[in-house]
């Protein structure tokens, strides 16, 4: 008779009671782990231990933690907390956890109705996993008052999408860097579980390292890092890059192809306004579409969500805002017009296609302006050191509002808060209940690591037009992306098996997408109130900005971003563009606008700005639309003491506070109605806010802004 060694029995236990939760999980009796998910569950429920997850969007991550956390919490041990990044995800995990009889429970920016109870149903041991994003963990009262217990008794810890911890993923939530320390101080015995579908051999290695530190005891050192790599090839996927011309050709595509395209999927932009405006064009010839950005309501977000699940969309028309976890297993498509930036970004994004079915398409129509919008967004989400040091100087050890350090430093509030956050992971600034403040830490640029994090992304943007011009496999490039030795030939893609996408366009569809690129004006909202401490720069203003001094709504040619006429702006804003007279086709443009504007009383004359970066621009387009509309030219506002001081883009105080008492109109004749203020580009809103306050002090009985360009 052989008899069954302890340990063998224990291990066929665990793998009964792993593989009876997975079926409760995925609905389904027949229903077996894939290679390498048993293989994570016993490490981390037998074991233990610390490991790192890289498999395929699709793959089966989240059934990893959900299994083990119940077979966790059998032993006795507390719950789960599970860093996840994004509302959607958050929403599908919920889910998910309930059909395997998991209570999951989250804490986020759009509950906080229910935090009282979460934390209650905590304290009561009622919770097997609580979801948080990594900004809740630096939140004041969460961190000194609920992070401390749950340390002691936690049950496991994941991070999903870890590839955030890395220098990857540093300017997407700076907040992941922080999960190094948390995870520093975790004890050696509680499991801690990293999953992630984007990480080459670089991201693997950076973040295995960061699992494996150790400093709970006390006592520095490190502990062994399981990692578990599959193959990242997606054999649903066909993959496609379509080059056209220009932006009208890749509209007319989608307007003559969206139908043929299988099911339901996502049209994925590299700005929110090409989602709007992309949006609204398939919507206007009869294709049930929505948009979906970051911009857009919470509400609304997940009321999309909803939609796309079941079907009753084709597609949502969406940035990145919807990427990581987003699941519908059966998502017909991915279309991407532009670019992402990377293949790694790339290959994440088209994952959310083909998760449980044979076949999915996924097509790339490329841009000629993606290079720019890369450069863009590169730049914005890097930490400036005289921004950092401005920031830190500010600061002492009394809590400061985000508010009110805006009004001490000249940085708009989003990029202050994320240098905030930036300076926070760094330890030279802390946040407390109320604002912040400084620790006293030194801080020292370093310089070093954002050159080569640029470097990268640099390195990283010629990889991904090195995909779109391969004559190779295109899901083979993709895994050498990631570094995955198994990378072989798909035979699916169009250069494996030739191009499975139509490349004809209708005539119609081209000139629809025309028309809607041609299309023209942007309002302009008015500034109705004083930015809070302007006092603090010896502005005498506060609260709401008298009726009889405000701007009324305004227009705008395009955005900069724009599609359509947002390019030939961009030409004409380009650093280095020479200043000249508005072009005859633009003037004609802004005409347009003008006639499309109903307002309650028609202007009775045009007044400009004074321009130091554009004044032939700005006058030759005041007097070129005064002339059109037959009304009489004023002139230019007159600039007092070397006119507005600072440059576009710094916080409203300061903004405010370097044009006022800056502009007069004592030397123009302003009559007694509505004035027509002529500008070349509006940013904050804030010169415009004074050269009407200023006209209406003069006499006008309301002003009426237009500019060619609206920023962003």
């Amino acid at each position: 008779m052989v008899s069954t060694a302890p340990s063998d029995t224990r291990e066929a236990d665990t793998r009964e009671a792993a593989l009876a939760a997975l079926r409760e999980l995925v609905g389904r009796p027949d229903a077996d782990f894939h290679d390498g998910q048993y293989e994570a569950i016993e490490a981390l429920v037998a074991g233990r231990r610390r490991a790192l997850v890289v498999q395929r969007t699709g793959w089966g991550k989240s059934a990893v933690y959900f299994v083990a956390t119940l077979l966790l919490r059998r032993q006795g041990a507390g719950p789960t907390v599970l860093v996840s990044p994004l509302l959607a995800l958050m929403r599908d995990q919920i889910s998910a956890a309930e059909r395997a009889g998991v209570r999951a429970v989250a804490i986020n920016s759009t509950n906080a109705h229910e935090w009282s109870d979460v934390l209650a149903r905590l304290d009561r041991d009622e919770v097997d996993v609580l979801l948080v994003s990594p900004e809740r963990l630096n939140n004041p009262s969460f961190r000194e008052e609920q992070l401390p217990a749950l340390v002691r008794r936690i049950g496991m810890l994941v991070v999903d999408e870890a590839h955030c911890i890395s220098d990857w993923g540093h300017d997407f939530r700076p907040d992941y860097r922080r999960l190094r320390d948390l995870i520093a101080q975790m004890p050696a015995d509680v499991p801690v579980l990293a999953t992630t579908a984007t990480a080459n051999s670089r991201v693997v290695a950076d973040v295995a390292e960061q699992l494996g530190s150790l400093q709970s005891t006390g006592e520095a050192g490190a502990v062994d890092v399981l990692t578990i790599r599959g193959p990242l090839a997606r054999t649903s996927l066909r993959l496609g890059v379509l080059r056209l011309r220009d932006s009208a050709s890749r509209l007319a595509w989608l307007l003559s192809h969206l139908g043929d395209l299988p099911g339901s999927g996502i049209i994925y932009t590299l700005t929110v306004a090409a989602a709007v405006d992309t949006a609204r064009l398939l919507r206007e010839h009869g294709h049930d579409v929505r948009a979906y950005t970051g911009q857009t309501d919470t509400d609304e977000r997940a009321e999309s969500e909803g939609m796309l699940k079941r079907n009753e969309v084709k597609a949502l028309v969406a940035t990145s805002a919807l990427g990581m976890g987003f699941d519908k297993p059966d998502l017909g498509f991915v279309l991407h017009l532009g670019a992402p930036s990377s293949p790694v970004a790339y290959y994440q994004q088209v994952g959310r296609a083909g998760r449980a079915s044979e076949s999915a398409d996924v097509l790339l129509l490329p841009g000629v302006e993606d290079r720019d919008i890369w450069h863009y967004f590169a730049t914005a989400s890097m930490p400036d050191r005289d921004r950092a040091e401005r920031v830190i100087s500010a600061l002492g050890d009394t809590s400061v509002s985000t508010p009110a350090l805006e009004a001490m430093v000249d940085i708009r509030r989003t990029p202050l808060e994320l240098l905030l956050k930036v300076l926070d992971v760094d330890g030279a600034v802390r946040r407390v209940q109320g604002g912040w403040v400084a620790t006293g830490e030194p801080w020292v640029y370093d310089a070093e690591r954002y050159e080569r994090i640029a470097a990268e992304r640099v390195a990283e943007q010629q990889h991904m037009l090195d995909y779109e011009q391969t004559e190779g496999c295109r899901m083979e490039f993709l895994q050498r992306s990631l570094d995955d030795d198994t990378a072989a030939p798909c035979g699916r893609c169009d250069n494996c098996a030739g191009g499975w996408f139509p490349r004809e366009i209708g005539a119609a569809a081209t000139t629809q997408a025309s028309e809607s690129l041609d299309r023209v004006g942007v309002p302009i909202e008015p500034r109705r109130a004083w930015p809070t401490g302007a006092d603090r720069l010896e502005v005498p203003v506060r609260g709401r900005i008298a009726p009889d001094e405000q701007a009324g709504e305004g227009r705008a040619l395009a955005r900069l971003t724009d599609l359509g006429w947002g390019g030939v702006l961009r030409d004409i804003f380009a650093a280095g563009a020479p200043d000249a007279p508005v072009p005859p086709q633009l003037l004609a443009a802004c005409v347009r606008v003008l006639a499309g504007w109903t307002w309650d009383q028609r202007p009775v004359a045009v007044v400009a700005m004074p321009s130091r970066s554009h004044p032939q621009l700005v006058d030759s387009l005041a007097r070129g639309l005064a002339e059109v509309g037959r009304l009489p030219y004023l002139g230019a506002l007159a600039p007092i003491g070397g006119g507005p001081s600072g440059q576009p883009g710094g916080n409203s105080v300061f903004r405010l506070a370097g044009l006022w008492d800056r502009l007069s109109a004592e030397h123009l004749e302003v009559p007694a109605g509505p004035v027509l203020l002529i500008d070349d580009l509006v940013d904050s809103r804030w010169t415009m806010t004074i050269a009407a306050r200023t006209l209406r002090r003069a006499g006008a009985s309301e002003v009426l802004p237009f500019t060619l360009a609206l920023r962003g």
